[in-house]
């Protein structure tokens, strides 16, 4: 095993830190970090586990209640996730070439800066799958005690997300294939399994006493978004990384099934298109096998530094890895004012970028519907928002708005209203689909957050109800919806 040359993943490490605390205040918080502001401390929630938004929170309380403290945590997972890179080219042979590629690949590679700038939980699975990755090659390939290293993070990383599972089902698949001594016939792989559940089990009990609501959160994003994710999957396992790093990463898949010597570990290889067909068959989302990508994008800068020995291959290859750079960057970082987004196709490349832009603006206008009321009407007033963004938001901006509510999600849990709300201000919300429920119900205004970008709320209703036709102990049920 070769030593781990320090120096480039230090210097990585402070100038995607130093990029990411730069940038990250930049646009406003995205939907789903409002959502997290919202969360009460919990063993789980509907759609995801209580890790997340912990550290966000704990964040804030440490360093103020702004976007860049709750972002802070991204900027260490994804420092974290480049040491563990470097960790897994180290334990495949490569040297101080090999582990520079890793890094300064990886670290302004459109999924590094993507994640990194925002406070999501597939920052946190990045982190959680590559570790569990790195010391399942050190089990294979070393000691199988090891096992107990993988079992632990992923145990804690079903408090993030279930989605764990989806890679220890494929690398399962992986060994099969192998028939490792110290895969699937070592007792140590299994006291790991057993280890995972033990520390995951509050958060299982958590999901089995309410009847598992994360299935039904993976059913409705199947049939939302399923066809839709299902074309996208395969084109952007080449877009994930950026373009530039494709040879990279192919290169280490190759070399994963065709190196000898890398036979132990060949189950990452196999993993990869198990996980990507159990993706396409539940129509997850296209980014879920990133951490498993990015484990064999470290794997193949073992075989391409090698390749690249020679000044001009190597000259080649660094001009890839800035362009790749170059273009990640201005992709996913907030490098675009807000009033010229509109005027550039990174909305439509970047799907996060409209999902923080136009919060204060829609506020605003939330706001001053409820202030319109009477002062009688205004104290019987809650808002009801279609999702939980829209609700974060005016939780956040729209102090004067009175309490908020959502039936979206996690949020559907903090209801019903007070059976004394008699008047609710929609947002988002068709009339059409809540005009049975009221007396009557009346458009009042159109969000617009006046800078001409177009996400799930700009062109979206604001509509005044009164006279609830049921209890809000009947009613808030058809409010509740999984997205």
């Amino acid at each position: 095993m070769r030593p781990l040359f320090k120096l480039h993943p230090a210097l990585a490490s402070l100038a995607l830190a130093a990029v990411l605390a730069i940038t990250n205040g930049r646009y406003d918080y995205h939907r789903d970090e409002l959502y997290f502001l919202m969360l009460k401390p919990a063993w789980g929630y509907a759609d995801q586990g209580p890790l997340t938004p912990l550290l966000g929170h704990l964040s804030i309380a440490a360093l103020g209640n702004t976007v860049w403290a709750l972002r802070f945590p991204s900027i260490l997972c994804m420092v974290g996730v480049l040491w563990l890179a470097a960790l897994i080219t180290r334990e495949l042979g490569g040297g101080k070439a090999a582990q520079a590629l890793c890094v300064w690949g990886l670290a302004f590679a459109g999924v590094a800066l993507g994640f990194g700038h925002l406070l999501s939980t597939a920052t946190v699975d990045l982190l959680v799958w590559v570790a569990v990755l790195l010391f399942a090659i050190r089990a294979l390939t070393r000691d199988p005690r090891w096992w107990l290293a993988a079992g632990a993070t992923a145990g804690i990383g079903l408090y993030n997300k279930h989605l764990i599972v989806l890679l220890l089902i494929g690398l399962a698949a992986g060994l099969l294939e192998v028939r490792s001594p110290n895969g699937l016939r070592s007792k140590w792989l299994w006291i790991g399994v057993a280890l995972m559940l033990v520390i995951g089990s509050p958060n299982l009990v958590y999901q089995a006493l309410n009847g598992w609501p994360q299935l039904e959160m993976a059913a409705a994003i199947r049939d939302g978004d399923g066809a839709e994710n299902r074309v996208l999957l395969l084109p952007f396992q080449f877009l994930l990384l950026g373009v530039f790093l494709v040879p990279v990463w192919a290169a280490g898949l190759w070399a994963l099934f065709r190196r000898p010597e890398w036979r132990p570990v060949r189950a990452l290889a196999v993993a990869y298109p198990v996980l990507l067909v159990i993706v396409l068959v539940t129509g997850g989302q296209f980014y879920y096998p990133i951490g498993l990508l990015a484990a064999v994008y470290a794997a193949g800068c073992v075989p391409v530094a090698a390749w690249a020995a020679s000044r001009g291959r190597r000259a080649l290859l660094t001009t890839a890895v800035a362009l790749n750079a170059a273009v990640s960057a201005v992709v996913a970082l907030p490098l675009i004012p807000v009033e010229a987004v509109d005027d550039t196709p990174i909305p439509a490349m970047n799907g996060t970028v409209p999902d923080q832009i136009g919060w204060r603006a829609y506020a605003r206008q939330v706001e001053s519907v409820v202030m319109s009321l009477s002062p009688e009407e205004a104290a019987r007033t809650v808002v009801i928002t279609s999702n939980y963004g829209e609700a974060g938001a005016l939780d956040r901006y729209a102090a004067q708005a009175g309490p908020v509510y959502s039936g979206h999600n996690a949020l559907f849990e903090y209801g019903p209203p007070p059976e004394s709300a008699t008047t609710v201000v929609t947002v988002g919300l068709p009339l059409e689909r809540v005009d049975d429920y009221f007396e009557e119900c009346t458009a009042v205004a159109v969000l617009d957050n006046h800078v001409g970008v177009e996400n799930e709320e700009q062109g979206r209703t604001v509509g005044v109800c009164r006279g609830p036709a049921l209890n809000w102990s009947e009613l808030w049920p058809e409010f509740r919806h999984y997205s």
